[in-house]
């Protein structure tokens, strides 16, 4: 139910776009997410840093290109976004007791804590590599090919690395949790 939630702005995003342009979609966006974080604090008394974070960027970078009328400043949201996660997930390696990957998942993976710190620094790595690409591929779209496909990409092609990702962790986390002479792998 969470994962329909999360996705709702973004929906909303898309067929806003469709109907209405990149500006009523920024507006559209802006809106959805200030309901997210609504909903989140309704919901669970508390505001996921992540959803913070989405909504302070979509809020400040929207408002930018309503303002100046330049859809470049939305375009720079998801990379903005994605790099500030690489770096908090870089920096997790070293600040705290635990990294942000495995903060994240842990509670998602059984017999999470079998698993020794040397493969969650690992996954944190991924993430961190993952996470700065990803961005940049958003640069990359925006800046060489059309407004609308940016947008299927930032609805699409975002949505489908990030579930790629996800299964990819969950299979690599399954086969070191499930066998433990893979620890070392």
């Amino acid at each position: 139910m969470q994962a329909l939630f999360d996705l709702a702005p973004l929906a909303a995003f898309l067929v806003a776009y469709y109907l209405g342009g990149i500006y009523v979609a920024t507006a559209v966006l802006m809106v959805a997410m200030a309901a997210l974080v609504l909903l989140d604090l309704v919901r669970l008394r508390r505001v996921p840093p992540l959803h913070a974070m989405s909504a302070l960027l979509v809020l400040a970078l929207g408002s930018a290109t309503l303002i100046l009328r330049d859809p470049r400043f939305l375009k720079w949201k998801p990379t903005i976004f994605l790099w500030l996660v690489a770096l908090a997930s870089l920096g997790s390696a070293w600040i705290g007791r635990i990294p942000m990957a495995q903060r994240l998942l842990a509670p998602l993976v059984e017999r999470s804590d079998s698993l020794p710190r040397a493969t969650w620094l690992r996954l944190n790595r991924l993430w961190v590599l993952f996470y700065a690409l990803l961005g940049g591929a958003n640069l990359w779209v925006a800046y060489a090919a059309s407004e609308r496909t940016w947008v299927n990409f930032k609805v699409f092609g975002l949505s489908a690395a990030f579930a790629l990702f996800a299964m990819a962790q969950a299979l690599w986390l399954s086969a070191r949790t499930d066998n433990p002479g893979a620890h070392a792998s």
